[in-house]
């Protein structure tokens, strides 16, 4: 079983803790009536909400470092819950509460993927009535996180517009949704041939004299990676377990979740277990 941190109680507690929504400014911007409906339902079930409504990076990592013994719950889609996460884990405080979302935005697949309902009125519920998932981390060397999905190529990347996470993301934005923790669909031209090194936990996978058309890496249970390298045609795949993956040579990009990274010449990636808590719907 699992240690928890003093005066938080195991998963299958029912108390319910006082709260701090941190509301993103693309949710009140595209959607403000999903997020009125969201604090209704949690203001209702919590003994004790903060609500912050923060219009800066700055401002929301200064809510979250001041939360005292609330919980976290980010009103805001995947690049809101990222953002909060990072934040977090750079503070070194990650393990100290569940963190909690309440999906509302245009790109809301990796949440999904992790077991948060899409559904508002769903999603609040489970904030108040749900139970910790513990969930491993991919972190890098630089303090890069991943949380669902890593690519090379990275593919073509999503409008950069929404990047900047104070800036309103438009309802039609919603027809950007990507798979985050899919690999890369097939297009129509194949991705161009890389000549990388991957190791695997010290394992040779690739070699720059074997070059590759895609390498995924995601967390995997048990505090392993799950690792795939595809290569070109005629040579055979390789699919593996690792705690650390390592990527080296020529100037090469990757999407860790949403965001393009690169160029870079080396990037290691460390599995973390059990590093975090997402509050999802008890079975």
């Amino acid at each position: 079983m699992s240690a928890h941190p003093p005066g938080h109680p195991p998963p299958d507690s029912d108390r319910r803790w006082p709260l701090l929504l941190v509301i993103d400014p693309a949710a009140r911007a595209t959607d403000g009536e999903s997020v009125r409906i969201a604090k209704d339902v949690l203001c209702a079930g919590a003994p004790s909400v903060k609500i912050v409504f923060p219009e800066s990076a700055e401002e929301a990592e200064r809510a979250l470092a001041h939360r005292g013994r609330r919980h976290p719950v980010v009103l805001g889609d995947d690049q809101a819950l990222l953002r909060t996460v990072r934040s977090l884990h750079r503070d070194r405080t990650l393990h100290e509460a569940p963190v909690s979302l309440v999906p509302i935005g245009p790109r809301s697949t990796l949440a999904r993927a992790l077991g948060v309902p899409g559904d508002v009125p769903a999603a609040a519920r489970a904030v108040l009535d749900g139970a910790p998932r513990e969930l491993d981390l991919l972190v890098d060397e630089s303090g890069g996180i991943v949380l669902g999905a890593l690519s090379i190529p990275c593919g073509s990347p999503v409008s950069h517009t929404a990047a900047h996470w104070w800036t309103p993301v438009e309802k039609t934005a919603r027809s950007l949704v990507r798979t985050l923790t899919a690999p890369i669909p097939a297009a129509a031209h194949p991705p161009p041939r890389q000549r990388l090194r991957v190791e695997a936990d010290g394992v040779l996978l690739a070699d720059l004299d074997q070059p590759v058309q895609e390498i995924s890496v995601r967390p995997a249970p048990s505090g392993f990676a799950e690792v795939y390298v595809r290569r070109t045609e005629g040579a055979s795949h390789v699919r593996t377990r690792a705690r650390t993956i390592t990527v080296s040579g020529r100037d090469f990009r990757y999407r860790a979740d949403s965001a393009v990274t690169g160029p870079v010449r080396t990037r290691t990636w460390t599995v973390e277990p059990a590093a975090w808590r997402l509050t999802v719907p008890r079975h």
